[in-house]
């Protein structure tokens, strides 16, 4: 049998009903009391927080980091965009004695001649303008030019309005799909480099991306020969551009071009030349 304190405490309603008399309800105790109304009466005012004001410092400061480090590839893509009338450029390649031969083919050629008494086209070659930094990883100027492959940078005339481009260059033998046959690979990378520059200086940004490519290829790539690129601009509304261009042989004297494989595209401008270029820091 528990003892009546036990009772009490562990069975307070039992309890009453047995003894006759009503609990009453716990209550707390005067220390804890006082210690509520006194924290209530001496709360301190709370200050208005003021976490814009970091927030505003720190995306200033992320945009001045972006746009230091963006300088060096937006100048990069600038020499991709606006054609020079010199040839002459510091980052040029070293060229050996094979592709000397081929830079005297087209040269003395007549179509180069034609291009070159054209007041209305510029001459430029875009890929020995790419700087050493970006080269490395740079597909055109850079993993597919050399020896073997497309051994001496391309010629390209464009016009100042981005209306029209043509490009002469020469397809080594390793880039053959079949035996003596370039691969529609490369063609296809050549087309969509070339249309993309035809246009760019007719985009508001003078950069944009490939929305859509579409080629018909009608005939053999021979490789170890010259071909030439045709493009023109046909229609650009706002950010967008339409082109459409072809791929033939070069004609010796008294032929007829071939053409190759022809392609039309449509591209659009960038917010920013330095999108492009986002994911690269200086080196």
């Amino acid at each position: 049998m528990l003892p009546s304190r036990l009772v009490r405490t562990r069975f307070p309603v039992k309890y009453a009903s047995i003894h006759g008399f009503t609990p009453q309800p716990a209550r707390p105790s005067r220390t804890l009391a006082a210690a509520f109304s006194t924290a209530s009466a001496t709360r301190l005012p709370v200050k208005p927080r003021r976490r814009w004001i970091r927030t505003g410092l720190q995306g200033m400061f992320l945009i001045s980091l972006a746009f230091f480090i963006g300088m060096p590839a937006l100048a990069d893509i600038r020499t991709l965009t606006e054609p020079s009338s010199s040839l002459d450029d510091s980052n040029a390649f070293e060229i050996d004695m094979a592709g000397r031969e081929i830079e005297e083919a087209i040269n003395r050629h007549p179509l180069t001649l034609e291009l070159r008494n054209n007041p209305s086209l510029l001459e430029s070659r875009p890929h020995m303008r790419i700087s050493p930094r970006l080269r490395g990883g740079n597909l055109t100027a850079g993993t597919l030019l050399g020896p073997g492959r497309v051994p001496v940078p391309p010629y390209v005339w464009t016009d100042a309005n981005g209306q029209e481009l043509v490009s002469i260059s020469y397809l080594g033998k390793d880039l053959c799909g079949h035996p003596g046959i370039v691969h529609g690979g490369f063609l296809a990378t050549m087309l969509d480099e070339g249309l993309a520059h035809c246009c760019f200086p007719a985009l508001p940004t003078k950069a944009g991306m490939t929305a859509s490519l579409n080629i018909n290829y009608r005939s053999p790539a021979p490789a170890e020969s010259l071909v030439v690129l045709r493009a023109t601009t046909t229609k650009v509304d706002g950010r967008k551009a339409w082109v459409e261009g072809r791929i033939e042989t070069l004609p010796q004297h008294g032929e007829t071009p071939r053409v190759i494989a022809d392609a039309t595209a449509l591209f659009i401008s960038v917010n920013s030349p330095v999108t492009v270029f986002k994911g690269l820091t200086p080196t």
